[in-house]
């Protein structure tokens, strides 16, 4: 059995080690922050989005980087086996809208208490506050090969030794799993380190950015609306006449944009467009209506208040918030009678409700991404185990790798399926 040192205690990392110490290995965890788990702690609010209740076909569509590499991963530890998992440490678990799977307490800090627990139960050795430095590698002796013409070759090949904290202490290890996160909520200990150790070892890491992360608008109309949530509305995000996102459910007005559960969601979708150029964005404020049933649902409110103010018989069809928003774009004046509006002028309104449009010209930074788009280049690891192609007994797990999905408690799933897969395949 081999001694192994598991660096980042976060879901995957603790996932790696609670899998690994199952299979009778030795492992020592270590956590750079004063407690495991910090940035499990904030995520879904504070309640932490566990999985999705959702079969593993419906996980993989939903992943946005690199699907295929998850297959393995995908399959090895499901969203049925993560709850499972949580069930079997005394974890009660929900199912809500979406299939998002929460403890049923609402606390993420009982999550991180059950994997606490096993990962004492296992045996595994958590050192706190200890930052890894470095991860130690050394070249092991070549592989002769051979040329299509018949010459001899050699490839050098490195292996694992162990890693060196930052106090300079050197701690000799058989495998090291790489789980340090990526760089989204640096707060939480997420710099980037296992980009770096990665480098070193000889790995391409991607372009990163920051992915599940609100989006500015050229627009200043969002922060005449700010903290306004819309429910039950439908957004598309176009570059020019192609549509790259649609999708239906909650998102929110801020002081410079957009955020909220579909706007996140196309945060992933939309990364490469979005660097190029600003893309359209419309909001379908009442998707339930065709156009022309709501222009008999207006008209209908209009005849009811026929002889009030323009600006009076808006209440029942928007946010207050909005209102004052919704009369500047439609351009009827707010103090008309309402039985002075026209045909053309109400079919403008109806527009603006099926279509409010809005221009995206920017990702907010790190400090408010979910998670980092780009890592550790997937076609230079196997996908079964999560093990460098490159450097023997060197394992990757979670956000450091060059994977994500959408919001929904998928990308939590991928943690615990490659942390699982890299456990699993420690030797």
């Amino acid at each position: 059995m081999s001694y192994v040192a598991v660096v980042g205690g976060g879901p995957a990392g603790m996932m790696a080690a609670i899998t690994a110490a199952e299979q009778g290995h030795t492992v020592s965890l270590y956590e750079k922050n004063e407690k495991t788990g910090k940035k499990l702690y904030i995520t879904g609010k504070g309640r932490c989005n566990v999985t999705n209740n959702c079969d593993t076909e419906e996980f993989l569509k939903a992943v946005c980087v690199n699907r295929k590499f998850l297959y393995s991963a995908g399959y090895g530890f499901t969203s049925q086996d993560t709850m499972d998992f949580f069930e079997r440490q005394g974890l009660k678990l929900k199912t809500e809208r979406g299939g998002r799977v929460f403890p049923v307490s609402d606390h993420s800090s009982d999550v991180i208490a059950a994997l606490n627990r096993k990962l004492k139960e296992c045996g595994v050795k958590v050192y706190l506050n200890q930052e890894v430095a470095e991860v130690l590698t050394e070249e092991i002796e070549a592989e002769e090969g051979q040329t299509s013409d018949g010459r001899k070759t050699a490839e050098a090949k490195r292996d694992v030794s162990g890693i060196r904290l930052s106090s300079g202490k050197t701690v000799r290890a058989d495998a090291v799993i790489i789980a340090t996160g990526g760089i989204s909520y640096r707060s939480t200990g997420s710099t980037g380190d296992g980009y770096r150790f990665a480098r070193e070892a000889g790995h391409q890491v991607t372009d990163l950015s920051p992915s599940l992360v609100p989006l500015e608008t050229e627009e200043e109309y969002p922060a005449q609306m700010q903290g306004l949530s819309l429910r039950n509305v439908e957004v598309t995000i176009a570059d020019g006449k192609k549509e790259l996102y649609r999708n239906f459910g909650e998102m929110m007005f801020t002081h410079f944009g957009v955020t909220g559960p579909l706007i996140l969601s196309a945060s992933a979708v939309i990364q490469k467009r979005l660097k190029e150029h600003p893309l359209q964005l419309k909001i379908d404020l009442k998707p339930a209506l065709e156009e022309h049933q709501l222009d008999a649902r207006i008209l209908r409110e209009f005849e009811a208040g026929k002889n009030k103010q323009f600006k009076n018989v808006l209440g029942s069809l928007y946010p207050a918030k909005m209102i004052p928003v919704m009369i500047e774009r439609s351009k009827i004046q707010p103090e008309r009678a309402v039985h002075e509006i026209t045909k053309e002028e109400r079919q403008r309104l109806v527009a603006l409700t099926k279509s409010f449009p809005l221009t995206i010209t920017a990702f907010r930074d790190y400090n408010e991404a979910i998670i980092t788009r780009g890592g550790v280049s997937v076609k230079e690891v196997f996908p079964a185990t999560m093990e460098s192609k490159l450097v023997e007994n060197l394992y990757f797990a979670g956000e450091v790798l060059d994977l994500d999905a959408v919001t929904g408690g998928y990308n939590l799933q991928i943690a615990w399926a490659t942390g699982y897969a890299a456990g699993m395949g420690v030797r």
